[in-house]
């Protein structure tokens, strides 16, 4: 049945909060410019040690250089010639932005670079034990720049010698300082072009949502035949696409469900609204005069009719709006079915057998007592003779079975005969007072206690099976 439904609004993105673009182009943004930071960062310190590190072995291979020519002097070369030899050592192996000094094993200087003439020694004489001492130092040459100074003692033929040879590191700044302007030139101009290129790709992937939500906002309650565009790709957004039009079509279906689910009722309350609309017009018309036995009969048949009917619409619309819940305690079903067995045999002609086991499942009282009922009237309605009842435990279910043996339920319509309003023999279900409900209410009824009903494939009649767990569903 249908219900008053609050009008559709549109809900409008609170104020202050940024889309999903910006979003994305942000948080890309923030990644890549602390990336490139920490890479920029990177890039510096790796630099300044290549070239540091190309430092130490140009000056290393000078120290070496002077090592080999110092060996080379005679034992026997006289202090003048060798006076000149050590000079002449330390001249040679200079660079430009090189230079070199040669002490004796007092402290003097013995031979240095011309950049060095008239200047001090370096250090103090070392021992030729300690191998190569590094460091770094402002020497007197030229604008005094910083220099990487390596120190070694050497035991020539001639006597001991302190080499000291340092070499400007004036090379290392000015190639780091080349890049940190490129750097900085670069840096926020690759910021900008991540964060628009995010901004745009982002707009681009989400072109499909937009369709989807322009075709949903363009979809009317009358126009749910329509489905949104899927994209081709077999993405997350593909996957919505789908989900927007499986829940269409369960729109769709709810919608036509409701639809001849009024169209039915209708048709079914026409009939008894009638016969009790023509029987009041008749005591209207003639009031001194009374109703005979036969017309009183079928007016209370029909208003019987139209009450039972007007009952379970209530309560198929009540499980379709909010389901069957109630007051669940525990319910003798073997009391339910005693009690419809003494009912039939004391009302019908038929032959009712009955295997009940005592059997207790939670739900509500009420609704399977309905159910059981309802199950019951559909056997005696279509039975010819006899009616069976039979209820057992299985395991943690309970299986409630109700046969006859009338004309049998054909198996094209086992899952039909539970559709609301359906009657496989529509004129012995209207004579008999059918009203079309009853074992769709029994559906609604199991399926709200966690159960299920079916039609069991028999060769005469019909069985309906009804399967109930024997504690509530968590």
């Amino acid at each position: 049945m249908s219900h008053g439904a609050a009008p559709s609004r549109s809900t409008a993105p609170e104020s202050g909060v940024i889309g999903v673009r910006a979003r994305a182009a942000l948080a890309a943004t923030i990644i890549v410019a602390v990336a490139l930071a920490l890479g920029s960062a990177a890039l510096v310190l790796l630099l300044q040690r290549s070239l540091s590190a190309s430092v130490e072995s140009s000056v290393q291979d000078r120290v070496e250089e002077v090592f080999a020519a110092l060996e080379a002097i005679p034992a026997a070369t006289d202090p003048d010639a060798l006076a000149r030899s050590l000079r002449s050592i330390a001249q040679t192996a200079s660079r430009q932005g090189t230079v070199v000094q040669i002490l004796a094993a007092d402290g003097d200087v013995a031979g240095q670079s011309a950049e060095l003439e008239g200047e001090a020694a370096l250090g103090r004489p070392a021992d030729p034990a300690d191998g190569i001492a590094w460091d770094d130092a402002t020497l007197p040459v030229e604008e005094e720049e910083a220099y990487r100074v390596a120190r070694a003692a050497f035991a020539a033929p001639t006597g001991i010698y302190t080499v000291v040879v340092a070499q400007s590191l004036e090379s290392v700044g000015e190639s780091t300082a080349a890049v940190l302007p490129l750097l900085a030139i670069g840096y926020p101009i690759l910021v900008l072009v991540v964060a628009g290129s995010t901004y745009w790709l982002v707009g681009r992937s989400l072109r499909p949502v937009e369709a989807i939500r322009a075709k949903v906002a363009a979809i009317g309650g009358r126009q749910l035949t329509e489905r949104v565009p899927v994209p081709a790709a077999k993405d997350e957004i593909a996957r919505l696409a789908s989900t927007m039009n499986e829940m269409l079509a369960r729109l769709e279906s709810a919608q036509l469900s409701q639809r001849r689910f009024v169209a039915d009722a209708s048709h079914e309350l026409r009939s008894p609204i009638a016969t009790i609309k023509a029987m009041g017009e008749t005591i209207v018309a003639h009031p001194e005069g009374a109703l005979s036995a036969t017309a009183a009969q079928a007016f209370v048949e029909e208003a019987s009719r139209m009450e039972r009917l007007v009952s379970g619409l209530l309560l198929l619309a009540r499980a379709d709006e909010r389901g069957l819940a109630g007051e669940w305690q525990d319910v003798d079903l073997d009391d339910l079915l005693a009690a419809e067995r003494d009912r039939v045999r004391s009302t019908t002609s038929l032959t009712v057998e009955a295997s009940i086991e005592a059997v207790r499942v939670s739900g509500s009282p009420s609704q399977l007592a309905q159910a059981v009922r309802n199950l019951v009237d559909n056997a005696v309605r279509h039975a010819r003779r006899s009616v069976v009842l039979s209820l057992r435990a299985a395991g943690s279910a309970a299986v409630i079975e109700v046969s006859d043996d009338g004309p049998g339920i054909p198996a094209a319509d086992r899952e039909r005969v539970f559709d609301r309003f359906v009657r496989l023999d529509e004129s012995r279900a209207r004579d008999e007072g059918g009203t079309g409900l009853g074992l769709a209410i029994v559906k609604e009824i199991v399926r709200a206690h966690g159960g299920g009903v079916e039609v069991v494939d028999t060769r005469t009649g019909a069985v309906l099976r009804v399967t109930l767990p024997r504690q509530r569903p968590a």
